[in-house]
């Protein structure tokens, strides 16, 4: 034998000795087959088990190790079919401000200069930067680089200076008119526009988070058809979300109204795939149409349908705090009786509204005391509030006149005052003035529960209430002709609010807000200086000044803020949002919002 191969020999030899030594040690197929029948019930059960943990630790280890050195991350994917209650008539920024379900798809389709930012700041929208000049009249807004519109033409300033002369050209009635009446608005240059005010406004920057129009859309728009055109249902703008499918009813209503995401959108595509709004006339409708799975999520949810609501357990109820109070307005000028503060002070005392927000709102909101809301406005609380006190208020009514009748076979006992005694005898005593008092109110089921539990409250301390449940066209002819006592009515602020429509005594007329036609030269003069003041400490501490006179005349009793209540599926993750300014700004941070995930290495 050759050297070589003897060597290879060995090799062999060497190479083959583990190879028979495991074979020597390990079962044969055929002892394998005979195993079941040589192990004892108690050994297969053992042997079994270490199989499964066996198998069980090569497919744990390597997606521990997966899991360990991943983490998960928003992916695109995912739709959400949402119910509004509403009738959808004008996806138009300028046309849309009066309609909660146009605002809701307006704020999906079109971004202002500015937004919120779902906590109650504002920030930068279409523009990548802002500036006030000094003297606080000029603000100067830089947009951002290649902003375009959902069909791929370019937005530039060309299209905010013609939004903004739209808005101001009566011809068009836009509701935006009033609020930039005034002010001055040019091109400097495609990226550039200025504004030019003739008073200074410290809340300015909330205008400008008015939704701009393509100019090339609209310009050949006339007036007279600017509430008719067909882009008023399918628009082209440059929010989050595009057009994408309509449908409507055998009456032409729209029914169902489909949105896509715009892969161009300046913060990037936002991640859900498809968002579906459907429409329905009540909240009955709609909450048969979730029980029913029509939709996912219910765009608002009453405190009263809570806990009736079927598959609660499939939301997420966000409680998000809105700049709106509900309160009673006392007409002086209507009411002889309600100019005497003492008896509005004896009625503020009687009403209980933790009772209100216990009972109707299931607690979904906080009592007020004050014009300026706590949570909108950081101001000090230090004024002085007027609590439930049955027995203060009944003191108050007894000191200023106001008794029971000495015998009445009335169900419910009505103070009364005596008439003064009668300047000569010839002269007849006079009736006695009967404690009553006339409240007004729509016909929307929770107010009308309010206003029923304050009639409950107020005739306990003997003042007889008569309630007036009007429908909203009737109540808004009310309020415009301020025919009304007491108004149980709500209020809209801002997230930075300037309370002189509501307050100012220049506003006791309509178009004006001041539903309780207050008038006190001090307050108007806080008001006036405040709205021009950019410093916001500054500004800050002349509201806080204001609201202590209010409170102290008493021209309203201020009840509760209540909670915006919205139900949103589990599915969706991703939304921060707390505060919002409107019902329509809960999508302020959409583009964040996501169903689906992918897993990427940690870094």
């Amino acid at each position: 034998m050759s050297p070589k191969k003897e060597k290879d020999k060995k090799l062999s030899n060497r190479m083959s000795w583990p190879k028979e030594w495991l074979y020597s040690i390990l079962p044969s197929r055929k002892q394998l087959r005979h195993l079941p029948k040589v192990l004892s019930p108690k050994e297969r059960k053992i042997i079994l088990v270490l199989f499964v943990i066996t198998i069980g630790s090569l497919v744990a280890m390597p997606l521990a190790a997966f899991y360990h050195f991943t983490k998960p991350v928003p992916s695109f994917g995912g739709s959400l079919t949402e119910g509004i209650i509403g009738v959808l008539k004008y996806l138009n920024p300028l046309l849309a401000q009066n309609n909660d379900a146009d605002r809701d798809l307006v704020s999906l389709v079109f971004d202002g200069l500015m937004r919120y930012d779902g906590q109650g700041k504002i920030e930068n929208g279409l523009a990548q930067s802002y500036e006030i000049s000094t003297d606080g009249l000029t603000y100067t807004f830089k947009l951002r680089d290649n902003l375009k519109w959902h069909d791929g033409k370019p937005l530039t300033s060309d299209d905010v200076v013609f939004t903004i002369l739209t808005a101001q050209n009566a011809d068009y009635g836009s509701s935006q008119r009033i609020i930039w009446q005034g002010i001055e608005v040019s091109k400097v240059d495609d990226q550039t526009v200025v504004f030019k005010l003739k008073n200074k406004y410290a809340q300015f920057l909330n205008n400008t988070t008015l939704g701009i129009l393509p100019k090339h859309i609209w310009e050949n728009v006339k007036p007279v058809n600017f509430s008719l055109s067909d882009f008023n249902i399918k628009p082209i703008g440059s929010g989050p979300y595009k057009f994408y499918k309509i449908r409507r009813d055998s009456s032409g209503n729209i029914i169902y109204f489909e949105l896509a995401p715009f892969e161009k959108y300046y913060v990037g595509r936002p991640y859900i795939s498809r968002i579906t709004f459907k429409f329905y006339q009540s909240d009955e409708q709609l909450l048969v149409a979730y029980g029913n799975g029509e939709v996912e999520g219910l765009g608002f949810l009453s405190p009263q349908k809570l806990n009736s609501i079927r598959f609660l357990g499939q939301l997420k109820i966000r409680k998000l705090q809105l700049p709106r109070y509900f309160a009673i307005f006392f007409n002086q000028n209507r009411s002889k009786l309600l100019t005497d503060k003492n008896l509005r002070l004896a009625l503020s005392y009687m009403t209980d509204k933790e009772k209100l927000l216990e009972n109707i709102l299931e607690n979904n909101g906080m009592a007020i005391n004050s014009p300026v809301l706590p949570g909108i406005v950081n101001i000090p609380d230090s004024i002085t509030k007027y609590d439930f006190n049955l027995e203060t208020a009944n003191k108050i009514l007894e000191d200023a006149g106001w008794k029971y009748p000495a015998s009445s076979s009335a169900d419910i006992n009505i103070r009364e005052k005596s008439p003064p005694p009668p300047k000569n005898k010839k002269e007849s005593p006079g009736e006695p003035t009967k404690l009553e008092i006339k409240l007004t109110t729509s016909d929307w089921p929770e107010l009308i529960a309010v206003g029923n539990e304050i009639k409950k409250q107020w005739e306990v301390a003997g003042v007889q209430v008569l309630l007036e449940i009007l429908p909203l066209p009737e109540l808004q002819q009310a309020i415009k002709s301020r025919e009304y006592d007491a108004l149980l009515f709500g209020e809209v602020l801002s997230l930075d609010p300037d309370p002189f429509s509501f307050w100012h005594s220049s506003q006791k007329r309509d178009p004006g807000l001041n539903l309780a036609l207050y008038d006190n030269k001090d307050a108007d003069k806080l008001l006036e200086e405040a709205r021009q003041i950019l410093d916001d400490s500054e500004r800050l501490s002349k509201y806080d000044d204001f609201q202590k006179i209010v409170v102290n005349d008493v021209p309203v009793i201020f009840l509760y803020s209540p909670d915006y209540l919205y139900a949103q599926p589990t599915k969706i993750k991703g939304n921060e949002t707390k505060l919002i300014s409107v019902p329509s700004d809960r999508f302020d941070t959409i583009n964040k919002w996501y169903i689906e995930t992918k897993r990427i290495l940690r870094k």
